[in-house]
């Protein structure tokens, strides 16, 4: 992970050192969190990034390759290892949180943000680039459908939620950074606590077990570099 700058600010001068960004593709959770961590002199880590560092392959490859249950297995790995983590803004994948376990983790180690904007500012954003979960039928149609199916799992990871439709990013991380020193003040116990080691789990059959993917995966969090601006 790249080393923290000099100057990087006392503990108290920010609310939180750990803080993940949830919510639908398109959300602008990549631009947002690196924005962020530059905010709160924090490291950014984007687990789509790591997944695909670590197999060498394009998300989309890896659903064409190896199904989507595959991906999120690998998924859930990598959660698994940013909790042993500390000093980040860690963006997860539009889907990450429907999974009852990374919703758990996530929350267990400190505040979850969840990005929203419309079906129409998504499409706009997402058109440009593959996006295997919206190649059946109408994406408009299929973005709406999702959302709709992963609102209870958005819901009940939230610690808070921000609109980052038709705003500036700067205004966006302005909401953020409010929203958790308030978050920071109910929740004093949590904000302050350091990363967990949660022991290795070995199951079979599940392709996150092979020495590769585990040698591999805390060696990828790299800070990835600055992403796109907002359409």
């Amino acid at each position: 992970m790249t080393p923290l700058p000099s100057n990087v600010p006392h503990e108290h001068d920010r609310p939180v050192t750990w803080v993940a960004l949830a919510g639908f593709m398109g959300t602008g959770k990549s631009r947002i969190g690196w924005e962020l961590s530059r905010r709160l002199r924090l490291t950014f880590i984007d687990t789509d990034r790591v997944i695909e560092r670590v197999t060498c392959l394009k998300i989309p490859e890896i659903f064409e390759l190896y199904g989507e249950d595959t991906f999120r297995a690998y998924e859930t790995e990598v959660v698994r290892r940013t909790l042993r983590l500390d000093h980040v803004v860690v963006s997860t994948g539009g889907g990450t949180v429907v999974r009852e376990v990374n919703r758990q983790r996530l929350q267990a180690r400190g505040p979850v943000v969840v990005l929203s904007a419309s079906p129409e500012t998504i499409y706009k954003r997402t058109r440009r680039h593959r996006r295997p979960m919206l190649e059946i039928g109408d994406p408009t149609e299929r973005i709406r459908s999702l959302m709709a199916e992963r609102a209870p799992a958005y819901d009940a990871v939230a610690s808070l939620r921000v609109s980052g439709d038709d705003r500036e990013a700067d205004d966006v991380v302005d909401d953020i950074v409010e929203g958790l020193w308030s978050w920071a003040d109910q929740h004093p116990e949590l904000a302050r606590r350091g990363p967990i080691a949660e022991p290795e789990k070995i199951m079979e059959g599940d392709p996150t077990s092979n020495t590769s993917f585990a040698e591999e995966a805390d060696a990828a969090f790299l800070e990835d570099p600055e992403p796109e601006s907002l359409p």
